[in-house]
């Protein structure tokens, strides 16, 4: 009677242990194929990142172009390759040099308006741009609504620019849309630079007025850079 009660209790056991043993199995196995699916995921969705910023960029270069094929002045288009991190000094560098007609002080611009200058003297294929938010950057414009004139500069507020030397006199309004002047020699007239955001008194004869800038400064991939026409058709031929 021992004989058989132990023997059915061992018997228990190792079907106890086989149940565990490949209920053990299963889990490893289960384990296993989730890390697969999540490795597939990952992919999946590394693939998918991939291709919204190739259609993003796609849209990008579409816009420019369109813009391009509208605007009066000539231009080359440049892609940015790298950008400056210093919070006060705001500069990117372009693919683009001398060796396409880029020259110091051109306009560089986008298809949402005024991006900045070309800084010092460009290399033969690159080109540092500053940025009209730099704190040291400064554009001739005007309201559009009003065509009153002042000076669009770079802020400590890195998200909005000043528009310095307008009179308490003149009419300003949130909401006003402000383009270049013209008057800088650099940009020329008619660029969209930003809109109104704040309209103040201000100290002594001056308004305190803030601009929000159109030009998403922290997501420029593609930008054009006004050039001499002869450069612009040696570009687009396929010189540059």
């Amino acid at each position: 009677m021992c004989f058989r009660r132990c023997s059915g209790g061992v018997a228990r056991a190792i079907g106890g242990a086989t149940g565990l043993w490949e209920g053990y199995v299963g889990l490893v196995s289960v384990e296993a194929e989730n890390r697969e699916l999540r490795e597939d995921v990952a992919q999946l969705q590394l693939r998918l990142q991939g291709e919204r910023a190739m259609a993003q960029r796609a849209r990008g270069l579409e816009e420019l172009l369109g813009f391009r094929r509208n605007v009066a002045f000539s231009t080359v288009s440049a892609r940015v390759i790298a950008g400056d991190a210093t919070p006060y000094f705001r500069t990117v560098t372009i693919d683009r040099g001398t060796g396409d007609g880029v020259l110091r002080d051109a306009a560089v611009v986008s298809p949402d308006g005024v991006v900045g200058r070309v800084l010092n003297d460009p290399g033969s294929r690159a080109a540092k741009v500053q940025l009209l938010i730099d704190r040291s950057a400064a554009a001739g414009v005007l309201i559009e609504r009003t065509r009153v004139q002042g000076v669009a500069m770079g802020d400590l507020d890195q998200d909005l620019l000043r528009m310095e030397y307008v009179s308490k006199l003149d009419d300003v309004r949130v909401g006003d849309m402000v383009v270049t002047s013209g008057a800088d020699g650099v940009y020329p007239k008619g660029v969209p630079v930003g809109q109104v955001a704040e309209v103040g008194g201000g100290p002594g004869l001056y308004q305190t007025i803030h601009v929000r800038p159109m030009v998403a400064f922290g997501d420029l991939e593609d930008v054009l850079v006004i050039v001499a026409e002869s450069t612009a058709s040696t570009a687009a031929a396929g010189g540059g």
